[in-house]
């Protein structure tokens, strides 16, 4: 009889109460999925093979990015680093960092995505470029963190990557889908 009353109330509260539903439970087992933007290029682009570049130690030296591709980018040592401008949230310096150049060919909202938790800084003609926005999600990795800008077309931007804990990172720029 236990049971059955066990079973009963199990059922009530699951159709009284409504069951968790899909969505909560897929944003649990899968971290990425719980962006509230929407993220579906982002992580296609994620699961591609990345180009493998070297970050510059200054942005005269920096590798260019093209938007719409994966790049694994490996950093320096921070201390080698020369920025085009202080880095706007500076935390260890024994961390890594490196730097590469954009040149967007229309001016808009982008989207830099990057694989772990790092400082990403935007500097157009020494001046910080600031953030619109940005999302990040704990346990995800692809990506783990999106940053969004509001950037010039056909100017050369640089693009600093600092504070990282690894001595590589996957980042993605891309034009920000509409809102």
């Amino acid at each position: 009889m236990r049971v059955r009353v066990g079973l009963l109330l199990t059922a009530l509260l699951n159709v009284g109460f409504g069951a968790p539903d899909s969505g909560s439970a897929s944003a649990t087992a899968d971290p990425c999925a719980a962006f509230s933007w929407d993220v579906t290029h982002e992580r296609a682009l994620f699961g591609e093979i990345p180009h493998r570049l070297s970050a510059g130690l200054a942005p005269s030296e920096s590798p260019a990015l093209t938007t719409g591709q994966l790049y694994e980018l490996t950093l320096a040592p921070q201390s080698q680093v020369h920025f085009a401008a202080a880095p706007e949230k500076s935390r260890a310096t024994d961390g890594y960092a490196g730097l590469a150049v954009l040149r967007l060919p229309s001016a808009g909202v982008y989207r830099i995505a990057l694989d772990q938790p790092i400082w990403v800084d935007v500097v157009s003609e020494g001046t910080q470029v600031h953030s619109r926005d940005f999302q990040g999600r704990n346990g995800c990795s692809a990506p783990h963190k999106i940053v969004e800008f509001v950037l010039p077309a056909r100017v050369a931007l640089t693009l600093q990557l600092s504070s990282a804990s690894s001595p590589t990172v996957r980042v993605a720029v891309l034009v920000a889908p509409p809102s």
